[in-house]
């Protein structure tokens, strides 16, 4: 049935240049159709020239904004980090100069008993 349809298969060309231009191929319906009139521009080519230069200039205005906001991101935490680094040394000498307090021993609370598992310490808010 191939034979019919388009003949020997050996004797099909792959190449176009030796392809037969006689042989009328089935089209798709897409391409017997008339074709559509684009649609004009009010204003012509030159009004999308310029909107196409209005955009482009706000890309480049947003994009440098972002750019100004991430180099000061970038300028902040150099800020911090050299404070943080300039200020540990300060911080570890504080430290280490600090001493706890001797032990004063037990401190005994009076405590009086009001019933139940309920009691009321005295003096725990009175420095000595």
């Amino acid at each position: 049935m191939l034979e019919t349809v388009c003949g020997d298969p050996r004797k099909i060309a792959l190449d176009e240049d030796t392809m037969d231009s006689s042989v009328d191929w089935p089209q798709s319906p897409r391409s017997q159709a008339p074709r559509a009139k684009r649609a004009s521009i009010p204003g012509g080519k030159g009004l999308a020239w310029i909107a196409g230069l209005f955009v482009s200039l706000i890309a480049v205005i947003v994009t440098t904004v972002m750019a100004v906001a991430l180099a000061a991101s970038v300028v902040v935490i150099a800020v911090m980090g050299a404070a943080l680094l300039l200020l540990a040394p300060l911080a570890l000498r504080a430290r280490r100069a600090v001493k706890a307090k001797a032990d004063p021993g037990p401190q005994l609370l009076e405590a009086r008993h009001v019933g139940g598992h309920s009691w009321v310490a005295y003096g725990w808010d009175r420095r000595r």
